[in-house]
């Protein structure tokens, strides 16, 4: 029997990012914008640096506050994935920002996600946190 890679996969048909381990510190960074613009590139991330980042965007969904918020996947110069979330109604929009080569002003992508339901998102956060805490 094989376990299934831990995985999250945000947005709709129209905008959609997705972040999924492909190996030990291998993970595919995914993403497309009305088949516009796309990104497609591995990240060099620990499971330790993927499950303190999904508990860090857990902690502000948890939060009562309702609040924008933004969370980096690392924090040093090689991070490969930032989103600013910004409340709208019951949930939050995601502003996007990819770098495959780190904080790299030249060469980023950035896209917006559509309002995703904070109940929603809590259940995607907690599924990845728990895989990655095997």
């Amino acid at each position: 029997m094989t376990m299934e890679m831990p995985r999250i996969r945000l947005g709709s048909d129209a905008a959609w990012l997705e972040l999924a381990q492909g190996g030990e510190n291998s993970w595919r960074v995914t993403a497309d914008w009305c088949s516009w613009l796309s990104a497609d590139y591995t990240a060099y991330l620990t499971r330790e640096e993927a499950a303190d980042f999904a508990a860090r965007v857990l902690s502000h969904l948890r939060a009562p506050s309702g609040a924008r918020f933004s969370a980096s996947v690392t924090p040093g110069r090689n991070n490969p994935l930032v989103l600013s979330a910004e409340p709208v109604g019951d949930g939050f929009a995601f502003f996007v920002r990819l770098t495959p080569h780190g904080d790299d002003d030249v060469c980023h992508l950035q896209m917006e996600i559509n309002p995703i339901d904070a109940a929603e998102l809590r259940d995607l956060f907690d599924a990845l946190h728990a895989s990655l805490a095997l």
